[in-house]
Parts: C-alpha cells; sequence; structure tokens
C-alpha cells in the first residue's frame, strides 16, 4: 500500500494541491499528475536539462527535485512562461533565430535561457554557454540556441525577466494540461 502525503504548490500561478508518493520526482508530478508535458524527461540523470523549471524564481532539474521538496513553492513551466498571443523574450527569439531542431530539448533551454537573463540581462556570448552547460541538445551545434538568448537579451533592452503569470497564462496552461498540448 503506498503511502500519499499532500504537497501544496503554485505551479504557473495556480494554487495546486496534489497526494503524491514521497519519492515522487517534481517533473513526473508536473507531467503525469498536473499533465503540463512541456517538461520533457530527457535522461533521468539530471545530465540533460530538458525538465528545467524553475522553482522559486531559480532554474532547476525538476528531475532532481522530489515534489515534497517544492510543498509550498512556485514554479513555472514551459507553459507557463509566456502565451501564444505574448511569448516570453526567450520564446519569441528561439522562433525568430531557429533556436530548435526537434525540440525536445527546447523547453529547458528557454527556461536555463531567461534564468540567466533573469540574473544577467546583457550576458557575453561565453555567459550563455557557460549557463546552457547543463542542457544538452543533440541536434544542434548550440550556435542557434545561444544566438537566441542573446538576441532576446537585446531586443528586450537588458530588461529580461520572468513575467507573473497572466490570467491569459494562467487559463493556456490549465487549457494545455487538459489538452494534453505540452508535449
Amino acid at each position: 500500500m503506498s503511502h500519499r502525503v499532500p504537497v501544496r504548490v503554485t505551479v504557473n500561478g495556480v494554487a495546486r494541491e496534489l497526494y503524491v508518493e514521497p519519492r515522487l520526482l517534481l517533473v513526473h508530478a508536473l507531467r503525469d499528475e498536473l499533465g503540463l508535458t512541456g517538461t520533457h524527461v530527457g535522461c533521468d540523470t539530471s545530465n540533460c536539462g530538458a525538465c528545467t523549471v524553475h522553482l522559486d524564481g531559480q532554474a532547476v532539474k525538476s528531475c532532481t527535485v522530489l515534489a515534497v521538496q517544492a510543498d509550498g513553492a512556485e514554479v513555472t513551466t514551459i507553459e507557463g512562461l509566456g502565451s501564444p498571443d505574448d511569448l516570453h523574450p526567450v520564446q519569441e527569439a528561439f522562433w525568430e533565430h531557429h533556436g530548435l531542431q526537434c525540440g525536445y530539448c527546447t523547453p529547458g533551454m528557454i527556461m536555463a535561457g531567461a534564468d540567466l537573463l533573469r540574473r544577467n540581462p546583457n550576458p557575453s556570448e561565453h555567459e550563455v554557454r557557460h549557463a546552457l552547460e547543463g542542457n544538452l541538445c543533440r541536434c544542434t551545434g548550440y550556435h542557434n540556441i545561444v544566438q537566441a538568448i542573446l538576441a532576446a537579451a537585446q531586443t528586450s533592452g537588458g530588461e529580461v525577466r520572468t513575467p507573473e503569470p497572466t490570467q491569459e497564462g494562467r487559463e493556456n496552461a490549465e487549457t494545455f494540461a487538459q489538452e494534453g498540448l505540452g508535449a
């Protein structure tokens, strides 16, 4: 018989209460319990960064965090970073600068890039590459990914920050979860 514990977490601006096994990873809580499949499971070893989310404003690999450790925390996933009508500057730059190929690593790369620009709004190419060291892409040489993050910094005048979720963003995150559109 499994023992479940309550976890209260705000995900993409929406307060949620889950009952999970204490050993459940945050990535699996997001994907399997909440249906937010934009956070990808790439390696299960914390090497690839495809599962990167923001936990209380800091980029973390959600395969290294137990869901119970997120109790009381705020989590932002790729679904909550922007909306189709109001993309986050890093999302927009990935689109404009072809920062993806197969797209599997893209959510983690975007979340890592947004975290970097929140901490350092005007990074050098070296600083971008260093910030992405924990995120792996098997399709690209990282050039367009790096260029997209640098472009996001330039186009936003150095003021890239993770926006507070709007009502539309919350609704989009809920729609993604309900319709399975985050995969």
